[in-house]
């Protein structure tokens, strides 16, 4: 018997060509914690600092309370405080600003227990560029000052800003830090950063402002 003939294959309507190209978005995956897997709810939850990769990690309640507990886990990871200060006494003018060698106007440092140093950052369009910093510029630039005595290793940073011929220093936990690192590299244009990342910079910093408090004695190490 003989093969029965095909009817040939009908073209598409010229509307229709191409849409095999197309594919419907997927929704973005759930954010879980990055230690016990657990599902979380919102943006808005904490983080750990993992000391020997040098990175943050998303953490649920029950995971940032066990390793606020000095020592939890080996000391390896450690929950990043909620606390923003501010000293109302402390100053720092242009000249004092000229030593630290930050070529832009915001910059934060932490101290690094791992590398056993201060670590000096700024925000750039490639992201975090870090600039070492000589330990006798460190002590004279910020050293002595109440923040700095307060300052937790590896959790909490020294944010400076220099804009409008004053220069702002608050200590705020380490991972408010790389939020503004990565809008800065997202909205950074120009030599600048232009006026997108300016508006976004006035922002971020009206926020921190808004949070910050003066220290007090149970804040004293």
């Amino acid at each position: 018997m003989s093969a029965r003939p095909t009817a040939p294959a009908r073209p598409l309507p010229p509307a229709a060509r191409g849409l095999h190209r197309f594919r419907v978005p997927q929704a973005p995956a759930p954010e879980r914690c990055e230690l016990c897997g657990a599902l979380l709810a919102d943006h808005d939850h904490r983080h750990l600092v993992d000391t020997k990769r040098r990175a943050l990690a998303c953490a649920c309640t029950p995971c940032a309370l066990l390793f606020e507990r000095p020592g939890a886990g080996a000391g390896q990871f450690r929950t990043v405080p909620d606390r923003y200060l501010t000293d109302p006494d402390h100053t720092l003018d242009a000249a004092t600003w000229d030593l630290l060698q930050i070529p832009v106007g915001v910059a934060f440092f932490l101290k690094n227990t791992d590398l056993d140093r201060l670590v000096a950052l700024y925000p750039s369009p490639a992201g975090a560029t870090e600039s070492e910093l000589d330990p006798g510029t460190w002590q004279t630039v910020l050293g002595t000052t109440t923040l700095a005595r307060l300052l937790e290793p590896d959790v909490e940073a020294l944010l400076v800003r220099r804009a409008e011929g004053r220069v702002d220093c608050y200590l705020v936990p380490v991972d408010i830090c790389y939020e503004l690192v990565g809008r800065m590299r997202l909205l950074w244009q120009g030599f600048d950063g232009g006026a997108e990342a300016r508006a976004a910079l006035d922002e971020f910093f009206g926020r921190v402002a808004v949070r910050a408090r003066a220290p007090r004695e149970d804040d004293r190490p």
